[in-house]
């Protein structure tokens, strides 16, 4: 098992999605619908949320992550976690997975230059436990996940410096509530959206306010 530190800076990665904001009458709340290219919800997409005021969410970014790897996917497919957080991959295949993880974004699988890692974890043998190996997530940005041996495996880990964050629901919303007052940047990414959009800054009050977030592309359909 071989264990490397993720380190990628997040300005790598493109938020991408044009933000149009109109008031909504939910004191302290803030609403982000994602819509594609067609103006259908789009879901896993995720909204990133840095206001200038000093605030604390009600549910903080989970830590502590395992992604499984069945039927040669990685399961979940979309994870998004705080600056730190430890994963625990489980292989529950009967054949072995060469686990790669580099910056989202790139070319092509480079965990030497881009900082990321790779992981041999053994096949599930029948009737034994499975396979596992750790590794953590240290610096902001979106990881892209493989496999060496299986091509068509491909995962993403989200890891955020900023508290607030979500993943769109089926209805493409990310909601946020308690959120501090003053000035605030929205950020929206997706693995598909690749055109780099500048982020948006918003000015929220007690009133709160309502974002929509509209790619240039359709999300291919997830396998299941």
């Amino acid at each position: 098992m071989h264990q490397r530190i993720f380190s990628r800076s997040a300005a790598f990665f493109g938020f991408c999605a044009l933000l149009v904001l109109t008031p909504l009458v939910l004191a302290g709340n803030l609403q982000v619908s994602v819509s594609d290219k067609e103006g259908k919800p789009v879901q896993d997409a995720v909204v990133v949320l840095l206001p200038s005021a000093a605030g604390v969410p009600k549910v903080a970014l989970p830590l502590q992550l395992v992604i499984n790897q069945e039927k040669m996917r990685f399961v979940p497919a979309l994870a998004l976690v705080g600056v730190g957080a430890k994963a625990h991959f489980v292989n529950n295949d009967p054949w072995e997975h060469h686990v790669r993880a580099s910056a989202a974004g790139v070319l092509q699988f480079d965990s030497a230059s881009s900082g990321g890692f790779e992981l041999r974890v053994e096949g599930k043998a029948e009737g034994k436990p499975a396979k596992t190996a750790d590794a953590s997530f240290d610096r902001a940005g979106a990881v892209l996940l493989g496999c060496h041996l299986h091509a068509s495996m491909r995962g993403h880990v989200y890891v955020s410096d900023s508290p607030w964050a979500a993943i769109t629901n089926a209805d493409g919303v990310a909601s946020f509530e308690g959120l501090p007052d003053g000035a605030t940047r929205i950020k929206v990414w997706h693995p598909e959206q690749l055109i780099d959009i500048p982020v948006q800054q918003v000015s929220l009050s007690a009133a709160g306010a309502k974002a929509a977030a509209q790619l240039s592309v359709v999300p291919r359909r997830r396998r299941i």
